[in-house]
């Protein structure tokens, strides 16, 4: 059994930078995904960026390419999300996903049911 844990969310002003964080307890593979999702009230949740943690691959929604980075350390544990540029419209509860223990290609990576685990979320507040 894995857990999810984020942190780094807060308030910032339009333009400013936040990195969230998202450590995993538990036994970790080699083969799996992990990602960001948001969602804000009376929104469904949008795949933010993906991470396949075998080959290093990631994906962007159209609407954080550029400003967003999504990464993993070196143990490839902790998982990261590097806001940059943000807006109002970045407002949201973020969430970490994962897909431990299940490997494999996704066509999909940034749609909430390809993932079975979930943190609890990190709220980010970008003010104008």
């Amino acid at each position: 059994q894995v857990d999810l844990v984020e942190s780094g969310g807060g308030s910032v002003q339009t333009g400013g930078s936040l990195r969230l964080s998202c450590v995993p307890s538990g036994n970790m593979y080699k083969d799996y995904w992990m990602a960001w999702f948001r969602q804000s009230p009376g929104k469904e949740r949008e795949g933010v960026a993906a991470l396949y943690v075998y080959d290093g691959n990631t994906y962007y929604a159209d609407s954080v390419k550029g400003r967003f980075t999504i990464s993993q350390d070196n143990d490839k544990r902790t998982l990261y999300l590097q806001m940059n540029s943000l807006t109002p419209e970045d407002t949201a509860m973020y969430y970490c996903a994962a897909t431990l223990p299940y490997g494999g290609s996704r066509d999909r990576p940034l749609v909430d049911y390809e993932y079975n685990i979930w943190g609890q979320g990190t709220q980010v507040t970008v003010s104008s």
